[in-house]
């Protein structure tokens, strides 16, 4: 498939393409800031990231070959340090002296990503919450289908089981929080000297969401309405991404999000003043991207 660039306008740049190699046509310290979703490896992606793998049970969560409710897979972690760490280097060479990574994860996860990046050359300065409340469904399981179909019981013992297990369920409590990691890219001199050079490596903390002092919890609702309605697995609130590159950058300054998905980021680009550099491998999020852009430019 051919890789598509497109410019929205002179401050959005989409790029068709697979990260790893788009990456590496990028010059040296030439975006300001990073803020990304990478995918986590689950819910029916090949290895293109691409929504339809076999045996997944599309729309559970569930790791190939192991039943629902049993999602738990330590080589998932494993792949994705490694897979981390080698988008992270590029990141790292791409990103200004100072500069800042912020890759959103699942919690369970989060550990394996951040090391991938720490071990590319990052600093691991931070990690965030995005906390949510609506739309967070319990994910636990019941085992008793399971007792049921243990026939070396008897029926008195899977009774017996059965009430013992009134109320247990595999342990997922419901979610309600999104971790958020906050790396730097390694300063040039002291902080102020960094500054004086590259205007990246502090935070603006008179920007907030809710007329407090910014926090590392940050509580914003999951998308609903026109911001889901292009079908993306896991988008995330334009308000909050808005927040994030306020904190972290000037206006004018460049932001970069490797795995663009349906394009909240270079919308949150837009309506802060920044400039971004997005880019996704799947064409029909890229498609959607653009309209989202477009409706934005057209004023709706």
């Amino acid at each position: 498939m051919p890789k598509a660039q497109t410019k929205m306008n002179s401050n959005i740049d989409l790029r068709h393409g697979d990260c790893r190699s788009v990456l590496k046509k990028l010059n040296e310290n030439s975006v300001h800031m990073v803020l990304t979703d990478p995918p986590y490896f689950i819910d029916g992606l090949d290895d293109s990231w691409r929504k339809g793998k076999e045996g997944v049970k599309k729309g559970t969560g569930a790791v190939g070959g192991l039943p629902v409710g049993m999602k738990f897979d330590p080589a998932q972690g494993r792949a994705l340090q490694s897979f981390m760490h080698d988008i992270a280097a590029e990141l790292a060479r791409v990103l200004v002296p100072g500069g800042f990574m912020l890759s959103f994860s699942q919690p369970r996860l989060a550990h394996r990503m951040a090391c991938g990046i720490e071990d590319a050359g990052f600093e691991i300065r931070d990690l965030y919450a995005w906390h949510y409340t609506k739309r967070a469904q319990m994910k636990a399981f019941s085992q008793l289908h399971f007792v049921e179909k243990m026939d070396t019981l008897t029926q008195a013992q899977r009774l017996e089981i059965k009430l013992e297990l009134q109320g247990r369920k595999t342990p997922q409590l419901r979610p309600q929080f999104e971790s958020i990691i906050m790396a730097q890219n390694p300063r040039c001199g002291t902080f102020v000297e960094n500054w004086m050079a590259h205007k990246v490596g502090l935070i603006d903390v008179r920007k907030t969401l809710d007329g407090t002092t910014p926090s590392t919890v940050m509580k914003v609702e999951k998308p609903t309405g026109d911001e889901r309605y292009h079908g993306h697995m896991t988008p995330k609130p334009v308000a909050l991404l808005s927040h994030l590159i306020e904190l972290f950058t000037l206006p004018k300054q460049k932001i970069l999000d490797p795995f663009l998905g349906s394009g909240s980021t270079a919308l949150a680009a837009a309506h802060t003043g920044r400039s971004c550099i997005g880019i996704e491998v799947v064409g029909d999020y890229l498609e959607i991207a653009k309209h989202r852009l477009e409706r934005t430019n057209d004023g709706n």
